[in-house]
């Protein structure tokens, strides 16, 4: 139960302090689940501030606020998801950056 309660605390840590939680919890913890959960959770941070400043780059382009919007809403939508799936006492991969830590 204690593991389900920090990886939420990971997932949601997204819209308050997106990289000191999963950073501080891969340091304190442990449990290989929990630390698999915080470097996802901060690799999908830093993948999204990419591709959100080259969305920002290509605003002048047609295809640059369409990405904004994506960008945004994924940003937004992915760590809900996260803390449902987590809750629900699944193992959630993020998109785009899948199992890059084992």
């Amino acid at each position: 139960m204690e593991q389900k309660g920090f990886k939420v605390l990971i997932h949601a840590s997204a819209f308050f302090a997106p990289y000191l939680v999963p950073i501080i919890f891969f340091i304190i913890s442990e449990d290989e689940s929990v630390k698999k959960t915080s470097v996802q959770a901060v690799l999908f941070q830093l993948v999204m501030g990419a591709l959100a400043f080259v969305s920002f780059l290509l605003i002048f382009v047609l295809i640059g606020i369409p990405m904004i919007i994506a960008v945004g809403i994924m940003w937004f939508v992915v760590p809900i998801i996260a803390i449902v799936k987590t809750l629900g006492d699944d193992d959630y991969n993020y998109p785009i950056v899948g199992r890059w830590y084992r």
